[in-house]
């Protein structure tokens, strides 16, 4: 009987050093833009899987399949896209699920090297709500590892590295929408 008090001794004195050995934990950004504009007219600049010209850093989107989320995501049944940024940067995206009527669509990273975004595992929803006639909310939020999935990651490659690029990349994509459309009036 002592000797497996012991045994469990030794095992609970090790569990706070296993708690602390867990790696990354999933990242979240939400940002949102209040825009002075009719919804449609938003989801209209927004709303096309296949067009990421509203976004400020995409030099060239490439794709196939439209506004149809896959069905399989291990065949990639679905839309997918190659954004090639203007700093000569890929990123592969495929769509997992798209509401035209809801304007909202969500969509997830299948390849990008963390030197252009230091995130694993990324996935997005981007929404347009109505906020009575002529204003809307256009919201982008996702969640993601961070670059470097083991533990002690370098600085550029750690949780807040990850949050701050895509938390700048959300707010000055949203800042370029609003003065696209508002300034379009």
């Amino acid at each position: 009987m002592l000797k497996r008090l012991a045994i469990a001794a030794a095992i609970l004195g090790s569990l706070p050093a296993v708690a602390l050995a867990h790696g990354p934990s999933r990242q979240k950004v939400t940002e949102s833009v209040e825009i002075n504009a009719p919804a449609a007219k938003v989801w209209a600049v927004v709303g096309n899987f296949q067009d990421m010209s509203w976004v400020p850093v995409v030099a060239k989107t490439e794709g196939k399949g439209g506004n149809k989320p896959a069905t399989n995501e291990a065949t990639n049944d679905g839309a997918t896209r190659t954004l090639t940024l203007k700093d000569g940067g890929v990123i592969n995206e495929m769509l997992d699920d798209y509401d035209a009527k809801e304007m909202t669509y969500a969509y997830e990273i299948t390849k990008v090297d963390v030197k252009v975004l230091p995130v694993n595992d990324y996935s997005s929803h981007i929404t347009v709500t109505a906020d009575g006639d002529n204003k809307s909310t256009l919201e982008w939020k996702g969640a993601f590892y961070r670059g470097y999935m083991n533990n002690d990651p370098p600085a550029n490659l750690n949780d807040e590295a990850a949050k701050k690029a895509v938390s700048d990349l959300y707010k000055s994509t949203l800042a370029a929408v609003k003065a696209k459309i508002e300034g379009g009036k």
